[in-house]
């Protein structure tokens, strides 16, 4: 009997080399991954301190003083409409005519944001 030497497919050299330019690119994309990743979580802890901000100029609009609060589950209750993300630590300390800010996300890179009305915002 003759062996079927007309048989299309790839040689182990070929399929070896596309494994090899795969391990390539995923060395190379996840780490990167992880980054971006990181300043997602950066960008979750500033929004929710701009949004606890609002809401603090919401709750003297309406008549009140500038509210303190501890941690994020305390602003959510203290300030009108404030939603704060899961993860982010913050907390609120109100004056009489300004207030300070501070949040961070414990999956983000550590940056900690901080706010400061009469300085004009975020710092």
């Amino acid at each position: 009997m003759k062996a079927m030497r007309n048989e299309a497919g790839f040689t182990l050299i070929e399929l070896l080399v596309v494994v090899a330019i795969i391990g390539i690119l995923a060395a190379i994309a996840i780490p990167q991954f992880a980054i971006y990743r990181q300043k997602g979580f950066d960008s979750e802890a500033e929004s929710d301190l701009r949004n606890a901000a609002t809401a603090e100029e919401a709750l003297v609009a309406a008549g009140s003083a500038y509210s303190t609060c501890a941690d994020a589950a305390t602003c959510k209750t203290t300030l009108p409409g404030f939603s704060p993300t899961t993860g982010v630590t913050m907390a609120m300390t109100g004056a009489a005519s300004s207030f300070t800010g501070t949040s961070t996300h414990g999956s983000g890179s550590g940056k900690t944001w901080n706010y400061n009305s009469a300085a004009g915002g975020i710092q």
